[in-house]
C-alpha cells in the first residue's frame, strides 16, 4: 500500500507519542494517535497506563469538535471490544473520522482485524502497514506475550573481555563502569520482573530494585528449587512497591516455606516437581499475573537452562575492557552446546560503547 510523505510524518509522530508511555502500559501495548484535518494536526494522544483511556480517546478529546472528516493515525488497530474501557472504534465513528491509518493489526485475538472490519463496514477508509516493523519492535513485549502466552525475556550479563563474570574468588564488583550500571537500571525500569537464581542471591545479596529517580521497582523473582534463600536476604525487603516471588519445588522444607510466606510482600510459589522449577510453567504464571516482560539478570546456570528451553528472546552483553584470567565463572555455564554448528545465533545485532564498555545486544533466533 502506498503512503504519502505526510502520512509518514504523522505516523512517525504517533510512534513517538506511543513511546512516551515508557513501558508503563503492561500488559497492554504502547499506542499513540495523531488526528489531522486537511493535513493539520488537531489532536494528539497516547495510552498512559493499563486501565486508563486509550490513545484514540485522548487524541479525540484533544481535538474537540473538529473531528468530522478528519484522519486518525494510530500505531495499533483500534479495539472493538469492551475491556476496562469502551471500544475505540465506536468513539472514532461517533467523532465523524473519515480515514484511519493504522501501523499494524492487533495480535490480540479479541481484536485481530475486528476493529478494522468494523470501521470499513461503516464506510471509513482504512489503510494498514505504515511503520509496522517499527511499531512491532516498540511493542515486542506485548506481541510476544499476547501471541504465545509467555513473557518476553531479556538476558543481561556483564563480563570481562576474557568472558568472566567474576574472579575465581567470586568477587564481581565492579566489572562494568558506572554508566553501564546506570543502563542496567534503565532496563530494570523497563520490564515488569527481574529474575535471578538463588546462588546470585547467596553470593551477591543484591537488592534488585531500580535506583533511577522516578523509576519503578520490578517484581523480584528468585528461582530456588531447594528454598535455600536466607530469610534475611535484602532482596526480600528491598522494595515497598513490588512483591518478591520465590519459585520453589517439593524439596522446599515446610517450615522454611511458611517462614518466607509470612514475610511482608513475599510470595512463595511451590511447584509439584522434585528439586527443580518448571520454567515454562513459571513463565505462564507470570503472564497470569499480568507481568509480560522479564529481565533475567543473574545466574549463568539459570540463563543457560532458560536459553536451552528457548525461553529467552533477547540478550544484552556488557563487556568491560578488563582481563582477569583464571577459572572464574562465565555468563552461560548452564548452556552446554557441544558443536559450533549448533551455537545459538543472534539477529539484529547492535554494538555500541558505554563510556568504554562494549555493549552488544541482539535477538535469539
Amino acid at each position: 500500500m502506498n503512503f504519502s510523505e505526510i502520512d509518514k510524518i504523522h505516523m512517525t509522530r504517533a510512534l513517538e507519542l506511543a513511546a512516551l508511555a515508557a513501558n508503563r502500559t503492561s500488559p497492554n501495548p504502547m499506542v499513540g494517535c495523531v488526528i489531522t484535518h486537511n493535513d493539520k494536526v488537531i489532536g494528539e494522544g497516547y495510552h498512559h497506563q493499563a486501565g486508563l483511556p486509550h490513545a484514540e480517546i485522548n487524541a479525540l478529546y484533544a481535538a474537540g469538535d473538529k473531528t468530522k472528516g478528519a484522519t486518525a493515525y494510530i500505531t495499533l488497530e483500534p479495539c472493538s471490544h469492551y475491556g476496562r474501557t469502551p471500544p475505540c472504534t465506536e468513539a472514532l465513528l461517533e467523532a465523524g473520522i473519515s480515514r484511519v491509518v493504522v501501523a499494524m493489526t492487533d495480535p490480540n485475538p479479541l481484536v485481530a482485524g475486528k476493529g478494522l472490519q468494523r470501521l470499513r463496514k461503516c464506510g471509513i477508509q482504512v489503510s494498514v502497514g505504515l511503520l509496522a516493523a517499527e511499531v512491532a519492535r516498540l511493542n515486542e513485549v506485548f506481541v510476544k506475550s499476547i501471541s504465545t502466552g509467555l513473557p518476553f525475556v531479556v538476558y543481561k550479563s556483564a563480563q570481562t573481555l576474557d568472558g568472566k563474570t567474576a574472579a575465581i574468588t567470586g568477587d564481581s564488583r565492579w566489572i562494568s563502569n558506572p554508566q553501564s550500571r546506570e543502563f542496567v537500571h534503565h532496563l530494570r525500569n523497563r520490564y515488569d520482573v527481574i529474575m535471578v537464581g538463588s546462588e546470585t542471591v547467596k553470593t551477591d545479596n543484591p537488592a534488585l530494585n531500580c535506583r533511577l529517580i522516578g523509576g519503578h521497582d520490578p517484581v523480584r523473582l528468585i528461582v530456588d528449587g531447594n528454598l535455600n534463600i536466607s530469610a534475611d536476604a535484602q532482596v526480600l525487603s528491598s522494595s515497598q512497591s513490588a512483591p518478591c516471588i520465590i519459585a520453589t519445588s517439593l524439596a522446599a522444607p515446610k517450615t522454611k516455606l511458611e517462614q518466607l510466606n509470612s514475610l511482608p510482600g513475599v510470595e512463595v510459589w511451590q511447584y509439584p516437581t522434585e528439586r527443580f522449577v518448571p520454567f515454562e510453567l513459571l513463565m505462564q504464571d507470570l503472564i497470569k499475573r499480568g507481568w509480560t516482560g522479564v529481565l533475567l539478570e543473574g545466574g549463568s546456570k539459570l540463563a543457560g537452562i532458560m536459553m536451552e528451553a528457548k525461553l529467552v528472546d533477547k540478550v544484552h552483553f556488557i563487556i568491560a575492557p578488563k582481563l582477569i584470567g583464571g577459572n572464574g565463572p562465565s555468563s552461560l555455564s548452564g548452556l552446554n552446546i557441544t558443536k559450533m554448528s549448533e551455537a545459538l545465533l543472534l539477529s539484529n545485532v547492535q554494538v555500541d560503547l558505554i563510556a568504554g564498555d562494549i555493549h552488544i545486544s541482539g535477538y535469539l533466533k
